[in-house]
């Protein structure tokens, strides 16, 4: 009989304790309309994939090792001249993450990538859109430990945006603080 996989941490930490304080502080009689995290989704932009497939094949590869989920090739929806770029190119690459995977690269970018990242003041507190979601880019994916250094043949950034079934941006600035989400002063 296979033994069932440990809860993330960040999960736990939502079950045990980070729910009941989000019901008690938003005074919510549901408690099914806690906020809590939907999905992550992370977005590799390769301008230069047009030209050369394989700068996409190793983009591909590094958001793979940070994941832990293959992404999806993205491709240009209408033609543009003056970026030479075609309909159906290849532009870049994303992955959703859900579930258990969510919680745990949620986990390594709080507590290892987002320290790791030079002359870091913490996370923009006005990066949400109004409807409870938070995106935030990073400038090198070096930050991230799976990255091995050596290997990289150009450093590129990402997009990582997480979103919430929260209501409104002051419940989601309250469900990332309780993961110790390190939001500028």
């Amino acid at each position: 009989m296979a033994e069932a996989q440990a809860k993330p941490r960040l999960m736990e930490q939502y079950d045990d304790a980070l729910r009941a304080a989000l019901i008690e502080q938003f005074e919510l009689t549901n408690p099914m309309a806690a906020p809590k995290l939907d999905k992550i989704v992370i977005n590799m932009g390769v301008g230069e994939g047009s030209k050369d497939s394989k700068k996409i094949a190793s983009a591909v590869d590094e958001l793979t090792a940070i994941a832990g989920q293959k992404p999806v090739i993205t491709h240009a929806k209408k033609s543009i001249a003056a970026f030479k770029l075609r309909e159906g190119m290849p532009l870049g690459c994303k992955v959703t993450l859900r579930g258990k995977r969510m919680y745990e690269f949620l986990d390594r970018l709080i507590t290892i990538a987002l320290p790791r990242v030079r002359d870091f003041r913490g996370v923009s507190p006005k990066s949400f859109d109004g409807r409870g979601n938070f995106a935030l880019g990073i400038k090198e994916q070096i930050v991230f430990p799976e990255i091995n250094y050596d290997q990289v043949d150009e450093i590129r950034g990402m997009d990582v945006i997480i979103c919430t079934t929260a209501e409104d941006d002051e419940q989601a600035r309250a469900l990332l603080a309780g993961f110790q989400m390190p939001f500028r002063n």
